[in-house]
C-alpha cells in the first residue's frame, strides 16, 4: 500500500470536499452497513466485547526490590533490560514514576527475567 502525505491544505480540501449534510443523515444502522461492506475497516468490538474488556494497570513496582532480588547492580539492570541508568536511579529514588510499559515491563522482569533476557537477546 503506498504511503500518502497530506499537508495542511491538502487535508482542508479533503474536508471542504465532504457532504457532511449527507453524512448527518446517516442512520447507524446505514453507518454499520457501510463498515461491513468495507474489507479495509477494522472489526467493531460489540457493546458485550466493550463491557468484557478491561484495563489492567500493574501496580507501581518497587525497582530497587526487583533489581536486589536479581543480583543486580543499578548499571548492570539497566543494560540488561534497555532502560537508562539514571531512569533506574530516578525510579528507586522515587524521583520519577513507571508509567504504561514500563511498569508491565517491570512487572514481567520481575515475574520472569529470564523470558525478558531471552527476548531481549534475540
Amino acid at each position: 500500500m503506498p504511503i500518502i502525505k497530506a499537508d495542511r491544505r491538502r487535508a482542508a480540501r479533503a474536508l471542504k470536499a465532504v457532504d457532511w449534510t449527507a453524512l448527518d443523515a446517516l442512520s447507524d444502522a446505514d453507518i454499520d452497513r457501510q463498515i461491513a461492506a468495507n474489507p479495509d475497516a477494522a472489526p467493531v468490538a460489540s457493546a458485550r466485547a466493550l463491557k468484557a474488556a478491561a484495563v489492567v494497570t500493574p501496580e507501581e513496582p518497587d525497582v530497587h526490590a526487583i533489581r536486589a532480588r536479581l543480583g543486580l547492580s543499578q548499571a548492570k539492570f539497566a543494560a540488561a533490560f534497555g532502560v537508562s541508568i539514571g531512569t533506574v536511579r530516578n525510579w528507586e529514588q522515587r524521583r520519577a514514576r513507571p508509567y504504561g510499559s514500563a511498569r508491565v515491563l517491570l512487572r514481567v522482569i520481575e515475574l520472569h527475567p529470564k523470558a525478558v533476557l531471552d527476548a531481549l537477546r534475540g
